[in-house]
């Protein structure tokens, strides 16, 4: 399975939320246009797109001033499942 890049992951949140730019390295707090009901829809669509990684909520339950989309998808990478060892 491919995550999308964060690069991919802030189209997805500028196409959610209409903000005209979102950075990967900007505070996701501090983008306009951006707030919680749009990182709720962009997380639902993620989610129906990638139904066998287990993101939810609690992507965001510890977001700052400093919390970036970059760290978001940090997140999203460690929760991606490892193929099976054999």
């Amino acid at each position: 399975m491919t995550l999308p890049t964060v690069e991919e992951l802030a189209q997805q949140l500028e196409a959610v939320s209409g903000a005209t730019q979102v950075a990967p390295d900007a505070p996701i707090q501090h983008i306009a246009d951006v707030d919680s009901l749009d990182l709720m829809e962009w997380l639902y669509n993620f989610q129906n797109q990638y139904p066998d990684i287990p993101a939810d909520e609690s992507l965001f339950a510890d977001l700052d001033d400093t919390t970036t989309l970059r760290h978001v998808h940090g997140k999203l990478l460690a929760l991606v499942p490892q193929p099976a060892q054999s």
